[in-house]
């Protein structure tokens, strides 16, 4: 494995792949793989058929210093702009290229999916991606109520 290249953006990124073993993102050919920010579900693999893709899955946590926020949009909110680092750190533009947006949220409240709701069309105003949304009893960290996995193209 040592052709590949492997990435962790820095603060947060560095600390959980020393601390957890795993990375935020890898080169694999024509694709980029990127993993959440600090649940054990890292690394999903997605059998994709389409080149150049980056796939990502995200919570809710300061990526600077790693504390989840305690208000649930602060963490909905934050967990998009993770998304958005994670897409860019590995080479990609951010959440204009993103095409499915998978969630897991542990509240499916009306009020928490339109948070979610309003999230996408903020960060994709230019067209509506797949998604959906999962309800979940508990995520990876205790604490943490939303997790965003989303795939990307970036094309050549």
């Amino acid at each position: 494995m040592s052709q590949l290249q492997y990435y962790a953006y820095a603060d947060h990124g560095l600390r959980l792949r020393e601390r957890s073993s795993y990375h935020q993102a890898v080169r694999v050919g024509d694709r980029i793989e990127c993993s959440g920010q600090a649940f054990p579900s890292c690394l999903l693999s997605l059998l994709l058929t389409v080149q150049h893709l980056v796939n990502s899955s995200l919570g809710g946590w300061d990526s600077t210093s790693g504390k989840m926020k305690e208000d649930l949009f602060e963490e909905i909110d934050q967990a998009f702009e993770n998304v958005d680092r994670n897409i860019k750190d590995a080479g990609g533009k951010g959440w204009s290229q993103v095409f499915r947006v998978n969630s897991y949220h542990v509240d499916m409240s009306d009020e928490a999916l339109g948070h979610m709701i309003k999230n996408l069309r903020k960060w994709m105003p230019d067209h509506q991606p797949l998604l959906t949304c999962v309800g979940v009893t508990k995520l990876g960290l205790d604490g943490m109520r939303i997790e965003i996995e989303v795939s990307a193209y970036v094309g050549t």
